[in-house]
C-alpha cells in the first residue's frame, strides 16, 4: 500500500497522545507504521527533494495541524502532548479527523488564512494545500512542474541555436561542472574539428589527471547504436577509458542498452538531461525569485 495522505494520521496521532503522556515523533513513526502495516520501503520513500521521507513529512504535518487546532501541545522539539481540547475530542471521537473537522476551531482558520487576509476575521479561509498533500509536498510538486517547463524551454532554444553555439554551451556547462580546468583549455578541447570520430577531449579534473573524450552533436532526432559504436571505436583507437556523448536529440533504446555492457565507460547525455544539467549548474538561466523555508529554532526559546 502507499503512504496515506497526512489527514489519515490526524486521529491516530491524537489517540497516541490520549494517554496524557509526552510522546516523541520517532515513537509515533514506529507505532503508526506498525498500525498501518507499512513496509520499510514505503516508510523510506523520499519526497522529490530527497531530504525527507514522505511518511515522516506527513506525520510531522499531522502534528502541526493538530497543534494549530489546539488539540495538541508541543512542549519541546520533536515531542507532543494532548491538550484539554484534544481530550474533549477523544471523549466522543469522530470517525475521522480531517481539515474540514479542524476548521471548527478559530485558531485553525487563522492558521489557514493567507497573510493578506488575516486582518479580515470574517473573510473565508481558502485551503492552502490540496487535501491529500502537505504544504511541503505541494511546494515541491509545483517546483518540479516549473522545473520541467523550464527544461523544455531550454531544450527548444538549444535545438534552434547554431552548432557553434551548441559547442560553446557544452564548454560552459563542463566548466561549471568542474571539468576542463581553465576556459581557454576547455575551449581548445571542445569545438575543434573532429578527429577520427572524436570531437574533443577535456580534463576530468583541474589537475588533468585523467582525460575524457567527447562527442557533442546538435541533433533533433534519434541517435542510434551505430553512431555510438563509431564513437566507441574511436575511443578504442586512442586507448581511451572514458567518453561522453552529448546530443540535443535523444538516444534510441538500442544505443542506451549498448553502453551498459562495454569498456570503455561511455556516458550518454540527451537533450532533456542536458537541459536539466543547465538548470542545476545555472547555465543559460537566472534566478527569478527565492523562497526561504524557515523553522522554529527551539534552542533559542529554551530558558536556562
Amino acid at each position: 500500500m502507499a503512504v496515506p495522505d497526512f489527514q489519515a494520521f490526524l486521529l491516530p496521532l491524537l489517540r497516541i497522545a490520549g494517554d496524557g503522556k509526552e510522546h516523541s515523533l520517532a515513537e509515533a513513526h514506529t507505532r503508526l507504521a506498525s498500525d498501518l502495516k507499512l513496509t520499510q520501503a514505503e516508510q523510506q520513500e523520499l519526497l522529490p527533494s530527497g531530504l525527507q521521507s514522505r511518511f515522516a513529512n506527513r506525520v510531522a504535518w499531522a502534528r502541526v495541524y493538530l497543534k494549530q487546532a489546539g488539540l495538541l501541545l508541543t512542549p519541546r522539539r520533536g515531542h507532543f502532548l494532548i491538550s484539554e481540547r484534544g481530550r474533549q475530542v477523544l471523549s466522543a471521537p469522530p470517525p475521522r479527523i480531517d481539515i474540514k473537522f479542524l476548521e471548527q476551531y478559530p485558531e485553525f482558520l487563522e492558521f489557514q488564512r493567507p497573510k493578506t487576509q488575516r486582518r479580515e476575521p470574517t473573510a473565508p479561509a481558502p485551503a492552502q494545500v490540496a487535501d491529500l498533500e502537505t504544504p511541503e509536498e505541494a511546494l515541491e510538486a509545483a517546483h518540479a512542474e516549473m522545473r520541467a517547463a523550464l527544461a523544455s524551454d531550454i531544450l527548444a532554444r538549444i535545438r534552434a541555436a547554431s552548432p557553434e553555439f551548441f559547442e560553446k554551451l557544452v564548454v560552459e556547462l563542463l566548466l561549471k561542472m568542474g571539468y576542463g580546468g581553465s576556459r581557454p583549455d576547455a575551449g581548445q578541447a571542445v569545438g575543434r574539428a573532429g578527429d577520427e570520430g572524436v570531437d574533443g577531449l577535456i580534463s576530468e579534473d583541474r589537475l588533468g589527471l585523467d582525460t575524457v573524450y567527447l562527442q557533442a552533436k546538435r541533433w533533433e532526432g534519434s541517435v542510434g547504436r551505430p553512431e555510438i559504436q563509431k564513437f566507441v571505436g574511436a575511443l578504442h583507437g586512442k586507448r581511451a577509458k572514458k567518453g561522453v556523448f552529448i546530443t540535443s536529440g535523444y538516444f534510441s533504446s538500442e544505443a542506451t542498452a549498448y553502453v551498459e555492457h562495454i569498456d570503455p565507460k561511455v556516458v550518454l547525455i540527451d537533450g532533456r538531461r542536458l537541459a536539466e544539467f543547465m538548470v542545476d549548474f545555472e547555465v543559460g538561466v537566472t534566478t527569478a525569485r527565492t523562497y526561504h523555508i524557515k523553522r522554529v529554532d527551539s534552542d533559542y526559546f529554551e530558558e536556562a
